[in-house]
């Protein structure tokens, strides 16, 4: 059961007008507070995924959330939102829900997956995993990337965010440093690199034989063919922990950030890193997000995607133990 919504202007105006926390409806908001880059706070609401109340659920376990707003860019969609994520143990599966807000509730598409692990004749894998979309505007579609194996990140397209066409493969372990062993949750933005003939960014998490995992990314003029950086953009030692992931690119204040997340080894947080508009910045600027260690999170909050609904920002993320945890969202 879904709880009751909140009118959150009202839970805003609270906030701004005191200075200091509010609680309406049972929701307490907090004293006006900025993340790390002049970001603003957010704060767990409430969770929108639970496996086990999937129809689709082959693994018990579901991943890496990515948010789209579809309304007025495919035709007669589900839903003003859509939700992609996925399990990660194989066969994994690339699937949907959708909405109309982005608090919820979403409705599971029910035939997913849209994209399994076996798609003849492109690849036969153990699983297929991690889901990004992006809108790619020039072509009037979106572009789906995602992994299967741990090694290799492949592109498929699509008109109605439902059924894709394969296209190719993106990013592959043979295409990085020697010894790599992992090259997976990959997200790809739009952004200008002039000194690069650039028009889109990947940022991805890199394995390698030291078994530690760091944040690397790439370019492309067209989203489709890449050159990597063979330098970590985010090295896991960089930040104190053990190892870095999901990463996110954020612009704000004329400047461009990644946010990623550390393993709960190392706090479960996930952490700001300022890049700057050219990537050749390394501001290490700590907690974004701060997990808690009460349910869902139990102390580790990853894979965060986000969006804006009525000018308010939502942050959709993994909340929980990785592979024993939730799609959850959090409100600012």
């Amino acid at each position: 059961m879904h709880e009751p919504r909140i009118d959150r202007r009202l839970f805003l105006r609270a906030g701004a007008a005191t200075g200091a926390a509010v609680t309406v409806g049972g929701l307490t908001a907090p004293a006006a507070t900025a993340a790390p880059g002049k970001f603003p706070d957010y704060t767990y609401i409430r969770t929108l995924l639970t496996p086990s109340q999937l129809k689709y659920n082959p693994t018990g376990e579901i991943i890496f959330p990515c948010i789209r707003g579809v309304a007025g860019r495919i035709a007669s969609p589900l839903g003003r939102y859509y939700l992609y994520y996925a399990p990660h143990d194989a066969p994994g599966g690339i699937c949907l829900a959708y909405g109309d807000f982005l608090e919820g509730p979403f409705t599971e598409y029910p035939n997913n997956p849209i994209v399994s692990n076996n798609w003849q004749p492109h690849y036969s894998v153990s699983h297929v995993s991690s889901p990004h979309v992006m809108w790619n505007e020039s072509a009037k579609e979106l572009w789906l990337y995602f992994h299967g194996e741990n090694t290799t990140t492949r592109l498929a397209r699509s008109k109605d965010g439902i059924n894709f066409t394969y296209d190719k493969v993106v990013l592959s372990s043979s295409m990085l440093p020697s010894g790599t062993t992992e090259t997976s949750y990959a997200r790809v933005f739009p952004q200008e690199l002039p000194a690069r003939g650039a028009h889109y960014v990947m940022v991805f998490m890199l394995n390698n034989t030291t078994d530690h995992r760091d944040i690397h990314w790439g370019w492309s003029a067209d989203g489709r063919t890449w050159t990597y950086d063979q330098q970590p953009l985010i090295r896991h030692s960089d930040v104190g922990a053990v190892n870095v992931g999901g990463p996110h690119v954020l612009y704000r204040n004329n400047s461009t950030y990644v946010v990623y997340n550390k393993d709960k080894a190392s706090g479960g947080d996930i952490m700001i890193t300022e890049v700057g508009n050219d990537f050749s910045k390394r501001s290490h600027l700590g907690v974004f997000y701060n997990s808690h260690g009460t349910a869902p999170e139990n102390g580790r909050a990853a894979a965060p995607s986000f969006g804006t609904d009525g000018g308010v920002p939502y942050m959709i993320y993994e909340a929980g133990e990785r592979l024993a945890g939730a799609i959850a969202m959090a409100r600012v």
